[in-house]
């Protein structure tokens, strides 16, 4: 009688510049993983080099079963899960087959995280982490993922930059 391992992937932190140590180790304990891998150009002052690096700094892929899923917390190295509403998430066998026909594709592959508000010049803000979290502003400028606040405070004009994801559009009454 076969039992179903009924295995999912998850996303484990790793220490810094750990990635590809990890996924070694884990390969070598027989625990499925992919550690996505960018082929870069490196350039030196006396050579041009290809190199391996890992695409998601810092996250490794596994794929375990929910038994083995608490054994993992103590390979070295290992942070802890990445979570997603008080659990640890897991990612989609879709997600893993995309990374991998896309890294095949293309080189030189860049992350760029995704910002879902459309924070304009002269919006109403309120910061939503951070010192200066609950404070509100006023958007003076938008470079890419960043915005650059005025906040009006004890009589002075402060400005200072901050990611758009820390932000939230608010409403003046």
């Amino acid at each position: 009688m076969t039992m179903e391992t009924n295995e999912s992937w998850y996303v484990v932190y790793t220490r810094p510049r750990g990635e590809k140590k990890i996924a070694a180790i884990l390969s070598e304990k027989g625990i499925e993983n992919y550690c996505p891998l960018n082929r870069v150009n490196r350039q030196w002052s006396d050579r041009k080099k290809v190199i391996l690096e890992p695409l998601f700094k810092g996250y490794v892929f596994i794929k375990v079963s929910e038994a083995r899923k608490w054994e993992i917390k103590s390979v070295d190295g290992i942070v802890n899960y990445v979570y997603w509403q008080g659990k640890p998430a897991k990612v989609r066998d879709e997600e893993i087959d995309k990374i991998k026909k896309f890294l095949f594709e293309f080189e030189e592959v860049d992350v760029v995280e995704v910002v879902d508000n459309q924070i304009e010049k002269d919006d109403s803000v309120m910061i939503e982490r951070g010192v200066f979290i609950d404070l509100r502003g006023i958007v003076i400028e938008v470079v890419g993922n960043k915005a650059k606040v005025r906040i009006d405070s004890m009589g002075v004009h402060l400005t200072a930059v901050f990611d758009k994801k820390n932000l939230k559009l608010i409403d003046i009454i």
